[in-house]
């Protein structure tokens, strides 16, 4: 397990992210041990079980399979991807959208390239253990309105994010953020948490290792990802491009037993 008192800022490349081919056309590159690749220092992040880089060829994609007792949230970068599960929820997420399935008792769908696209659909697929278990499958979807202040909540499970407009996690101390910042400006505050993990998605942006004279400047690019503690990760300035990437404030770890 991480320990949360220790202030760090873990910076893992794209590069060093384990590389598969499930399917053909399928690529995949993984942040955490995931079904054949295994890593025992490298199983999760808090509740966060999975962080997978996804890019299906046109006709491409994932055939039916199982999920069970699995928040699985999906940010679409280019293209389009379509869903469909055998509780008879369909949905096509395009950017800008969020996407939210909790597997509960288990649930099976399928995964593709929308139909009749000529371009790959890209995007960035994420599980969280949730904190109850055997419920019945849900599903949502939504178009993000971004905020003006750069932090917009997609999902969250969070009691102070009921009512809104974010979509719902059965997972009661976590929220998704997406952070954006235009180019060469400071990214908003960002919410705090024992853990705190951050998935670069475009641009670049630099920061430094903890505050303070002693923290060492590390900057960051596109598929890059953070693991944070404590105050790790502060003052953080997007590149010349701008900078957006998804947030997660995590309160608790993984539930083991």
């Amino acid at each position: 397990m991480t320990d949360p008192a220790r202030p760090r800022a873990d910076l893992r490349r794209t590069a060093e992210r384990y590389r598969s081919a499930p399917a053909p056309g399928v690529e995949t590159r993984h942040a955490f041990s995931f079904a054949g690749h295994y890593d025992p220092k490298n199983v999760h992040f808090g509740p966060l079980l999975a962080c997978n880089e996804e890019v299906l060829a046109p006709g491409a994609g994932f055939e039916t399979h199982r999920h069970r007792d699995m928040e699985i949230v999906t940010w679409v970068l280019e293209g389009a991807l379509a869903h469909r599960d055998d509780d008879g929820h369909a949905g096509v997420v395009r950017p800008g959208m969020v996407q939210h399935l909790s597997a509960g008792r288990g649930v099976g769908h399928t995964e593709r390239n929308i139909g009749g696209a000529g371009v790959p659909v890209r995007f960035v697929q994420m599980w969280l253990q949730p904190d109850v278990f055997g419920t019945e499958p849900s599903y949502g979807l939504r178009r993000v309105e971004p905020a003006a202040d750069g932090l917009t909540l997609l999902a969250s499970g969070l009691e102070r994010d009921a009512g809104g407009e974010a979509l719902r996690l059965r997972r009661s101390d976590a929220a998704l953020h997406l952070v954006s910042a235009g180019p060469d400006q400071p990214l908003p505050d960002l919410p705090r948490a024992p853990w705190r993990y951050a998935h670069l998605t475009r641009g670049s942006l630099g920061y430094r290792t903890i505050p303070g004279p002693r923290g060492v400047g590390r900057s960051m690019e596109a598929g890059d990802s953070l693991r944070l503690t404590d105050e790790a990760f502060a003052a953080p300035v997007a590149g010349p491009e701008g900078a957006e990437l998804l947030f997660w404030e995590l309160h608790s770890d993984l539930k083991l037993g």
